[in-house]
Formats: C-alpha cells, sequence, structure tokens
C-alpha cells in the first residue's frame, strides 16, 4: 500500500488542454475525428468524446495563448485506435498533419500530431499485442 492511504485513484475525469480560441479548437479536432461530447462558449470548454468512454478530452480556452510548436518536453496523450498506420493517412486526408511518420512502438505503431496550441496527441494501435488491445 502506498503512503496515501486516504484516497484510491480510480481513473480518469478528464485530460485538460489549453487552448487559445474554442471555435477553433474544435473545429480542429472534429478535422481529426473527435465528436463533440458538449461545448459551453461561455465557460470557454468544449468536451471530446473518446471512444465510449465517460472521460475525454476537455478543451479550455487559456486567454493570450497564441499558436506555437509543440515543445520536446511537453506532455503527450496517447489514445487507441485500431490501426494507427491508418489514422495517419485519415489525419492527412483531413489536412491535420502529423509531427512525424507513424513510428513503431512495444506494443504496435503510434502517430502523433499536435493542435495549434502545441498540445500533443498520439494514436496508438496493439497491432504487436493485440491481446492487450480494448475489443470493440
Amino acid at each position: 500500500m502506498s503512503d496515501y492511504e486516504s484516497y484510491e485513484l480510480l481513473g480518469f475525469d478528464n485530460v485538460l488542454l489549453p487552448v487559445g480560441d474554442l471555435g477553433e479548437a474544435v473545429s480542429f479536432y472534429e478535422r481529426a475525428g473527435f465528436a463533440v461530447a458538449f461545448r459551453l462558449d461561455e465557460a470557454g470548454i468544449a468536451g471530446l468524446k473518446v471512444g465510449k468512454e465517460t472521460p475525454g478530452l476537455l478543451l479550455r480556452v487559456e486567454e493570450e495563448l497564441r499558436h506555437r510548436p509543440p515543445a520536446w518536453a511537453t506532455a503527450r496523450v496517447w489514445l487507441e485506435v485500431p490501426d494507427a498506420r491508418a489514422s495517419a493517412a485519415d489525419l492527412a486526408a483531413a489536412g491535420v498533419p502529423s509531427i512525424d511518420p507513424p513510428f513503431s512502438v512495444a506494443t504496435g505503431w503510434t502517430v502523433e500530431f499536435a493542435d495549434p496550441w502545441g498540445n500533443v496527441i498520439g494514436l496508438t494501435d496493439y497491432s504487436k499485442r493485440p491481446e492487450l488491445a480494448r475489443t470493440c
């Protein structure tokens, strides 16, 4: 047992991503294949669905945040997809460039892309370890 016996980590709630413009961010992520769960312009937030799970990506407007390239030492959010290489082709067709070509990882393949504010999203598959993959 950990030193923190007063609580137990149960799972993810949401992953918050700072953006400079809610409309532009929602449009970008829709092109990248995300469905909008909700949008509250007056609060400067929008929720994006991630599969059938309740937690998702939460876009939150941060005043004065400008477009920027992703920093190497930035947190990355990787999401599971059936085929990362096919996802890379879909992203390119939608005008969402990947950071690098798809690359091999221990469990399969991954492709990463960044939104205009430098938030990095990875799409990864379990083609090398299908026994670990989610089932549809």
